[in-house]
């Protein structure tokens, strides 16, 4: 019996440190509802946990991030909802400055009204921000851009060449042609016996019975048909009873079996065998719903192109002159640069007897401010794949070739060609919408997946991290069971050395 050394104390002293340490980190555990609390909880998992949380915060951000993105697309696609408004108006007012019976004092007024809107599409897109970045005014710097060709409403083919410059071809003229040049009808003059001709048999006018057409001269029309022979009736006897007549072309009517005259007279009604004799008549020759004015110029010196007693017949080559003036009236509009020129395709300069119809037309040009460009960020690592970048062009009259719109002019042709070059900008503001539209459902997609993933990642994060409170309350009961315990074989530890007294006494 030693009263020195006092193991049983001792022991019981130890165990209850170690229940009152294990007490100790239960009680961390259930009150701050994380198993690992320091490093020393469980170094490793304190890496992978650290690690999945830069994870689950950037991502969280980059959701944020793209949200952000989505509310600076609408509102810029918002603004051009308003732009898009404007330039329907602005067609519905050039459509209605198009038409004839409108005053001068009528497009003066309409033309008020398409300055006033040009003026707020250039307003909008100078104002329209979010978080002070101007959306739809560009970016610093400048650049030049091209404009689209535009035919001047004739008829031909248009082609953009992609090097700033566009070819048209006319549809071939030929003499007796009727066409619409700047508003004004032209007869081409100049016609052959031989276009006569080539037009009586491209529309199926042949030597052949029931085949017509009709000639218009002098405000006369007559019809001629293609008639098969037909022969002599006969009595009995062989006398002749009606007299018939000749394979041939007959005024429509004047062929036909007589008893009363002799068979020379129903001869003499027969114009001529074959239709092409027909082609040294004057007139307007037509088959169906098809025509064509056999025309002449009389042109004195100096020549023009322009017949001196009607100046409504003119040569091919003086519509091909008008049609290029026409030409770049058109594509004058919007041009800022003065860039715009039209020439004949031999680099030729438009004159009465120059050109075959083809002409190269220069592009109208604008200098605009650069195309707006910004990054948004959506993911949590720095990999450059995490951009998704968004792009705005500038949005203003230069940029959409409107600037300087004018449908103020005599006859309504200013107003004709405006509506091109307004559909133009239609266009553009619909394209530009399109592709804010495609950013916009990208980065909804975005959004659902990044925070598909933070949710995954936190659920692992949680399980590494939170604590099991179920698991841990059981630890923790057990660990108050045993510190009472403890403390109850300390006490009857520390009683067992009072029997030595009893040898003391």
């Amino acid at each position: 019996m030693v009263v020195q050394h006092n193991m049983q104390a001792a022991n019981a002293n130890r165990m209850l440190n170690v229940t009152t340490s294990a007490q100790s980190k239960s009680t961390e555990k259930l009150s701050s509802g994380y198993k690992i609390n320091r490093a020393a909880d469980d170094a490793a998992g304190l890496t992978i946990s650290e690690k999945m949380r830069k994870q689950i915060r950037g991502l969280d951000r980059a959701s944020t991030n793209a949200e952000d993105g989505v509310s600076a697309v609408q509102t810029a696609e918002g603004a051009l909802t308003e732009v898009h408004s404007m330039l329907q108006r602005m067609n519905e007012l050039a459509t209605q400055a198009a038409n004839g019976t409108n005053s001068t004092t009528d497009r003066k007024a309409i033309q008020d009204e398409v300055d006033q809107l040009s003026t707020e599409i250039d307003r909008v897109s100078e104002t329209t921000k979010f978080n002070e970045t101007y959306l739809l005014k560009g970016d610093q710097g400048t650049k030049t851009i091209n404009l689209e060709a535009h035919d001047a409403g004739l008829k031909g083919t248009l082609t953009n060449n992609g090097d700033g410059t566009a070819t048209f071809t006319m549809d071939a003229l030929k003499g007796g042609d009727k066409i619409s040049i700047g508003g004004k009808q032209y007869t081409i003059g100049g016609t052959t016996e031989q276009d006569v001709k080539d037009f009586l048999k491209k529309n199926k006018v042949e030597d052949k019975a029931d085949s017509t057409f009709s000639i218009t001269n002098g405000g006369n029309t007559v019809t001629y048909k293609y008639y098969a022979a037909k022969a002599n009736t006969t009595d009995g006897q062989g006398a002749v009873t009606k007299y018939g007549y000749d394979e041939g072309w007959y005024v429509e009517g004047e062929a036909k079996e007589t008893g009363t005259t002799t068979a020379q007279d129903a001869v003499n009604k027969k114009k001529v065998a074959s239709y092409e004799a027909f082609a040294s008549n004057d007139g307007t020759f037509k088959v169906g719903q098809q025509s064509l004015t056999k025309t002449t110029i009389t042109d004195d010196n100096p020549k023009d192109g322009v017949d001196d007693k009607d100046s409504t017949v003119i040569s091919v080559q003086k519509a091909y002159e008008l049609a290029g003036k026409e030409l770049l009236k058109a594509n004058q509009i919007g041009d800022t640069e003065g860039h715009a020129s039209v020439k004949n395709a031999d680099d030729s300069d438009l004159a009465y007897n120059a050109g075959n119809g083809s002409f190269k037309i220069n592009l109208a040009q604008a200098k605009v401010a650069s195309t707006l460009s910004f990054n948004l960020h959506v993911g949590a690592d720095a990999d450059l794949t995490n951009k998704i970048q968004v792009n705005i062009d500038a949005m203003d009259s230069a940029s959409l070739g409107i600037k300087g719109l004018n449908v103020n002019d005599k006859n309504g042709t200013a107003g004709t060609y405006a509506i091109d070059a307004i559909s133009d900008a239609i266009s553009k503001v619909s394209s530009q919408r399109s592709s804010l539209g495609a950013v916009q459902n990208r980065l909804e997609h975005t959004i659902n997946n990044l925070d598909n993933v933070v949710e995954n990642t936190t659920s692992a994060e949680s399980r590494i991290r939170d604590t099991d409170m179920a698991k841990e309350m059981v630890n923790y009961s057990k660990n108050n069971i045993l510190a009472q315990a403890g403390q109850s074989m300390l006490a009857q530890a520390n009683q067992s050395n009072q029997g030595v007294l009893s040898l003391l006494q």
